[in-house]
């Protein structure tokens, strides 16, 4: 299981863990949404459940559930400005296809 972090992305990350009291780390996954059929998911780990992985990633801890490991495989996390507007950016080998606005894509 390898997940990547840029620079950026890990500087980011750990900003946004130092200011969120009692995170354990970032929790990574996918959901069944969009048009393409699945979207990215982060949010604050507060707990780490059976079942997760967890990964240190540039500093970062990374905790994924073991039904998204496949979908997560080799993704690259960037972080980028583009306009008014900052994320983090998603380099996902896995996926064969992602929708016009971005937002969703599909897995091989």
């Amino acid at each position: 299981m390898t997940i990547n972090l840029t620079e950026t992305a890990a500087r980011r990350a750990r900003d946004h863990l130092a200011r969120h009291a009692g995170a354990l780390g970032l929790r990574l996954g996918v959901r069944q949404s969009g048009c393409s059929g699945w979207s990215y998911t982060v949010d604050f780990a507060e707990a780490i459940d059976a079942g997760d992985v967890v990964l240190e990633v540039a500093g970062v801890k990374l905790i994924v559930a073991t039904e998204c490991l496949g979908a997560l495989d080799g993704i690259e996390i960037d972080y980028v400005r583009e306009g008014l507007s900052e994320k983090f950016a998603f380099r996902n080998p896995n996926a064969a296809s992602s929708c016009g606005c971005g937002e969703s894509f599909s897995l091989q």
